[in-house]
């Protein structure tokens, strides 16, 4: 991604928008000070909770997403815990295993903190006796009898999961292994959304939710479906990050807007997010002191974002929207020839330049096929860019992921 010719405007927005460095306001503002960081307290009271569907379930509406080194991070955990962080989530992929042994060693050392914990974690397997085998080594790895949540990782379609699985499900439960059970998405989610509520044993899904696609007609409809099921939604990818920045003059409207409201815009993004009460939580990775602070003073601040705020986002989304992969890979990858990657490759760029996680982006475009690779750079993506409701050109980026990822 080429470099942006205007240093000064860069400058004031990784100032002012990264979370940490330009939530300084917000957190001093709900954060105690002392000189001892273990000993700060949100003085607007610990994490507020929603109900998680019909389940019956008190959970935290901010949910520490582990995709980062916890076994490094034993504190982080300490003080989320404290300040009502209790909704964690993990997969047995995450760090190569580590996160789920990071959260083992904590409950090891603090066995009263597991009543405490929601804790969800997820299988990248599908079949019943793989699931079990995933399973079995997470309970072993969290020093735990029982997952709260378990979800199947990353489901692309509803056909993955069928009576077979159901049938697991209920063992499982029945076993006292896992109390729910769903999935996560992050691609055609709409879609696997409005499936799962017509199925009827879905109890929980994770699905990418922001700014930016709250807004469609379809999301509004598939969160209303689950809502109605009974279905406890937590959201992820919340910050409506794309692969590249596009110029926007609401980009910068937005950051000095909200800054002088007493919050930075990624926290505002998220608020736009709680403001609907059929999110149970937002799910965030956090993998610092700053960043959870500041995810703290967002859930804490009792500021309803204004008409003007809100279409605000919606110019900037408007603005934006051919950086950004709405996760409708149904639409453009069947356009291929062959198929192809497109969601999961926009995903890894994601990670390289708005999270600016480049080791994970490159671990994962790793795990793509030699062939898949190969035509990512030969195959003609025209079709697929012109099914593309966000007018992404596809093909460049697919050339952009093999020469930055490789």
């Amino acid at each position: 991604m080429p470099e942006r010719k205007d240093l000064s405007r860069r400058c004031f927005l990784v100032t002012a928008g990264a979370i940490g460095a330009g939530s300084f306001a917000a957190v001093s503002g709900v954060f105690a000070q002392s000189t001892e960081p273990d000993a700060r307290q949100p003085e607007g009271g610990r994490v507020p909770t929603r109900s998680f569907g019909k389940t019956g379930i008190e959970v935290s509406s901010l949910a520490l997403g582990g995709m980062f080194d916890i076994p490094s991070n034993q504190l982080l955990l300490r003080q989320a815990l404290k300040w009502g962080v209790t909704y964690w989530d993990t997969a047995d992929c995450y760090e190569g295993g580590k996160s789920e042994l990071g959260i083992g060693q904590f409950f090891q050392k603090n066995p009263e903190a597991r009543k405490q914990v929601f804790l969800v974690t997820k299988s990248d397997a599908r079949d019943p006796g793989g699931m079990t085998t995933l399973l079995e080594r997470s309970l072993e790895r969290m020093n735990t009898d029982c997952i709260d949540l378990y979800f199947i990782h990353g489901l692309r379609n509803i056909k993955e999961i069928d009576n077979d699985t159901k049938a697991w499900a209920e063992k499982m439960k029945k076993a006292g292994k896992i109390k729910l059970f769903g999935f996560a998405t992050h691609s055609n989610m709409e879609d696997n959304m409005l499936a799962a509520a017509r199925l009827g044993w879905i109890d929980g899904i994770m699905t990418s939710y922001n700014f930016r696609i709250m807004r469609s007609d379809k999301m509004k409809s598939a969160v209303e479906a689950c809502v109605k099921a009974g279905i406890g939604l937590t959201a992820m990818k919340t910050q409506g990050g794309g692969s590249v920045s596009t110029e926007s003059e609401a980009e910068l409207e937005l950051a000095g807007r909200f800054i002088r409201q007493g919050f930075t815009d990624k926290q505002a993004k998220l608020m736009a997010v709680w403001q609907n009460p059929d999110i149970a939580s937002i799910c965030s990775q956090m993998p610092n002191l700053t960043v959870l602070m500041s995810n703290i003073a967002a859930s804490l601040n009792k500021t309803r974002l204004s008409s003007k705020d809100l279409k605000l986002m919606n110019r900037f989304a408007m603005e934006t929207s051919s950086s950004y992969c709405a996760g409708c890979a149904n639409l453009c990858e069947s356009a291929v020839d062959g198929g192809a990657p497109i969601c999961d490759v926009m995903r890894y760029l994601m990670y390289y330049h708005s999270y600016g996680d480049r080791d994970r982006a490159r671990t994962l475009f790793a795990g793509l096929s030699k062939t898949q690779k190969e035509r990512l750079s030969s195959l003609d993506f025209t079709a697929a860019e012109k099914r593309c409701p966000q007018k992404i050109h596809i093909g460049r980026f697919m050339k952009e992921a093999v020469s930055l990822l490789v």
